[in-house]
């Protein structure tokens, strides 16, 4: 067995983040893996033991942490109130005292706390013992398997010269948003192999589950396991009599309350501690972790093309039980702090080329939020990711959701991107959903997945066919490239290139798991010369009647939209969006190229003229009388707008059009390429006027021009807090932002990401990271988001660094190059 590899990797963790984070953020993450293990600490920017725990939702959960030094009074809280239970104790035999805490470290897996606890009077050192608490939930690019556990780990690491006494414990409210609800425990002991060691496991759920339903939010089936060392002591019980009796002896009776009761009904908790023997001649170490999962089989019901199905984990499909689940994940510690502290290094290196600083922590405490908002479930040979819209309506599987965090599924793993869309493409190729665009979402309301057999889905037609074909090219561009260096992840090329041709497979399937440098759960290769190809037109094929169907509908309707909802569905509908038609017209010219992956040369070329066609008409329509910036609606003059689904024209390599990198996407078959490039002479200042067809000579899907008017228009409208959404309100969305900042100067670009981190440290949001707040106050707009998944748009910058070969940033120079003026180069006019 891998026992005594545990003790070691379980101090590696702790050196992520080992930089002090920059920014202050008003809650970070402790536990969060899926919707419903989701457990954050508020009111960040004080001490850990200021305020308990809480859900997602702001709700407390109760999790405390304490210390006491054996031989003396003093007991000190670490995380969580634990010391308003020792409060309500008469003439109490101890004395709360509070640590110095040194503060919190955080990227994007792990979360760590530090403090310094004193030396006792009679200690021969006056050394304070250091002490850690490390919360790992493992991003693993490389391993699906990995992220489908829904579990996470905490280590509490000590460093001293004298003994201290640690203490855990949690109540029921991590199984049920309903504190009157009855719960239910036990305690189970299990031997590892062959060894002399063991794992000890609180299980906890309510007594009567009520399958796939929620209350406030949270799971309301499902069994929580809090899992140790054997050797650890234990104790269920109620809260006031068990915390106090620590406090007091700096151990637990390895007993367990049997009266089974309502959560907060003489609130039980259950609890673990354990005795840290440091050496008081030199200083040593030591460390203890614990884990966290919650199981639930099902975890969603689907409309699939079989029916309604209830839905299990993906996890089920590797392993063939829940103790042996626990078993590897709680072994495998090692192996998963080595995979995410790769992901959070990668990730820091590449942060930093955005030139802030700053960059570097928002990406890395978005991570964890987005994941959180999903749950693996299918098989190997069909695997899927469900997605929550958390807090805006709980929506399941929305696409305008989707769309928002994709460039941090591109960034970190493509073919979980390819996951988010398959329940979306499988159930209406099944007919279920009657309109001919696409759906808003798979269901009114996570985790059921039960369609809209009416289609009276919330409306946004345009803005969904648009999303869908953008995120579907993303993905078969994902999938070609012929070496590493030219991958959009990092990670994309590491593996095994075989194919798996049966056509009863998904194109993108986990059948064969690896084993690569000892470790084992590994993905094989996402795509890459010819393997990519034959996935892109696997996939392509099986769908493609949908893709010309969400085309055709943008056809007809996406030039000039008529009233209806975009994204931004808290801003009311419009009509004529300037916006919104740009996603549109980028959609059909993605399916010309998505045509083209597949060779159907007379798609790609329909698609192509009237794509081309239709963005010389946005041109003349959307862009203010000035030529300053872009209108908010076609015919609103004095508005305007953040441009940011220019972001899709960049990202799916259409800016490189007429350039001297000409290829406008990665290419299936590098033999097509035309090499002999020559630069074009500027486009003409007046090429748009007359309703003419674009110039030849153009720069760019979308005209250079627009790209510098909208760059130096940013610069002009930000304000202290960010770059509003539009004229008509001061607030604005943080993943929206992100995109557009991607394709700014750099000059812009740094302004745009310092205001946004002066907001992350002193906005008065308290939940997990909004992304809707007002610019100059940095407070709520009035809706509350938090937590939301969309936050991954914050990945925008990353993505482009990587994307159309690396040559996507390359085609942005000439906004910091002065390659092109707006006003001389290229005015616009209407």
């Amino acid at each position: 067995m891998r026992w005594l590899t545990v003790a070691a990797a379980a101090g590696s963790a702790l050196s992520l983040g080992a930089e002090a984070s920059k920014l202050t953020p008003p809650v970070l993450p402790l536990i969060v893996r899926n919707p419903y293990l989701s457990t954050w600490l508020g009111d960040a920017r004080q001490p850990p033991w200021h305020e308990w725990p809480m859900f997602w939702t702001g709700e407390r959960v109760g999790f405390s942490i304490m210390a006491t030094l054996p031989g003396t009074n003093q007991v000190y809280p670490l995380l969580g109130r634990a010391h308003d239970s020792l409060s309500l104790v008469s003439s109490p035999a101890y004395n709360v005292s509070f640590p110095t805490y040194l503060g919190a470290q955080f990227d994007a897996s792990t979360t760590n706390f530090s403090y310094l606890v004193p030396a006792p009077a009679e200690s021969k050192s006056s050394r304070p013992v250091e002490l850690t608490l490390s919360f790992l939930s493992p991003i693993t690019p490389t391993s699906t398997l990995r992220q489908s556990i829904p579990a996470s780990y905490l280590t509490v690491q000590v460093k001293g010269d004298f003994n201290v006494n640690i203490y855990v414990d949690i109540n029921g409210q991590w199984v049920s948003g309903n504190r009157a609800s009855r719960i239910v425990w036990e305690m189970a002991e299990r031997q590892l192999g062959d060894t002399d060691k063991g794992l000890k496991t609180w299980k906890i759920r309510r007594e009567t589950e009520l399958l796939l339903s929620e209350q406030r939010d949270q799971a309301e089936w499902g069994t929580l396991h809090f899992t140790a060392p054997s050797d650890l002591r234990h104790e269920a019980g109620t809260s006031g009599l068990i915390r106090p009796r620590f406090a007091r002896t700096g151990t637990l009776q390895n007993e367990i309350d049997e009266e089974f009761r309502g959560i907060m009904d003489e609130e039980p908790i259950f609890a673990f501690a354990k005795t840290f023997h440091l050496n008081s001649s030199t200083s040593t170490s030591d460390s203890v972790m614990f884990s966290f999962a919650l199981i639930q089989n099902p975890v969603t019901q689907f409309a699939s093309a079989r029916g309604l199905t209830l839905m299990r984990p993906l996890w089920a499909s590797w392993f063939s039980s829940v103790e042996a689940l626990l078993d590897f994940h709680y072994l495998d510690y090692n192996s998963a702090a080595t995979l995410a502290t790769n992901y959070s290094a990668q990730l820091a290196i590449d942060a930093y080329k955005s030139g802030s600083d700053d960059y570097v922590d928002v990406v890395a405490l978005t991570a964890r939020q987005v994941l959180g908002a999903t749950v693996f479930s299918g098989t190997p040979d069909d695997p899927i990711l469900f997605m929550k819209e958390i807090s805006s309506n709980g929506n399941f599987q929305t696409i305008d959701v989707i769309f928002p965090s994709f460039p941090f599924f591109l960034y970190t793993n493509p073919r979980w991107l390819a996951y988010l869309l398959e329940p979306l493409i499988e159930h209406t190729l099944s007919g279920q959903y009657p309109n001919k665009y696409a759906m808003h979402d798979l269901g009114s309301h996570f985790p059921n997945a039960t369609g809209h057999a009416d289609g009276r889905d919330e409306y946004m037609p345009v803005e969904e066919c648009g999303n869908i074909l953008i995120m579907g090219l993303a993905i078969v561009n994902s999938l070609n490239y012929d070496t590493g260096a030219a991958t959009g992840s990092v990670w994309s090329d590491l593996g095994s290139a075989s194919f798996d041709p049966n056509p009863a497979t998904s194109a993108f399937s986990l059948g064969k798991i690896e084993t690569r440098d000892g470790l084992f759960g590994l993905d094989d290769s996402w795509g890459g010369s010819t393997k990519g190809l034959k996935q892109a037109q696997k996939w392509v094929n099986k769908s493609y009647r949908l893709w010309k169907q969400w085309t055709s509908y943008l056809i007809e309707f996406s030039l000039r939209p008529h009233k209806q909802l975009s994204t931004d569905d808290f801003a009311g509908p419009l009509e004529l969006q300037t916006n919104l038609a740009l996603k549109g017209i980028l959609g059909i010219k993605a399916m010309s190229q998505i045509a083209e992956t597949i060779d159907n040369k007379a798609d790609a070329k329909y698609y192509k003229n009237i794509s081309d066609t239709y963005i010389s008409k946005w041109e003349e329509y959307s862009i203010s009388r000035d030529g300053s910036h872009a209108k908010l609606a076609y015919h609103w003059y004095g508005s305007w707008t953040i441009l940011y689904n220019l972001y899709a024209d960049t990202l799916l390599c259409f800016h490189l059009e007429g350039t001297d990198s000409s290829s406008s996407s990665p290419d299936p078959n590098p033999s097509n390429k035309d090499n002999n490039n020559q630069k074009p002479l500027n486009p003409s200042s007046n090429h748009h006027h007359h309703h003419q067809p674009p110039s030849t000579n153009k720069r760019g899907f979308v005209p250079h021009p627009i790209y510098a008017m909208q760059s130096k228009w940013y610069a002009a409208v930000l304000q202290t807090y960010g770059l509003p959404l539009d004229s008509r309100h001061l607030y604005t969305k943080s993943d929206w932002e992100f995109f557009a900042a991607a394709v700014t100067s750099a000059s812009t670009r740094a302004e745009i990401l310092q205001s946004v981190a002066k907001w992350v440290n002193e906005t008065s949001t308290d939940r997990p990271l909004t992304d809707l707040y007002e610019t100059e106050s940095g407070g709520w707009p009035g809706a509350h988001f938090m937590a939301r998944p969309v936050t991954g748009g914050h990945f925008a910058f990353l993505t482009l660094d990587r994307a159309c070969g690396g040559e996507a940033r390359r085609g942005l120079r000439f906004l910091d190059d002065g390659e092109e003026e707006v006003e001389d180069d290229a005015e616009v006019e209407l």
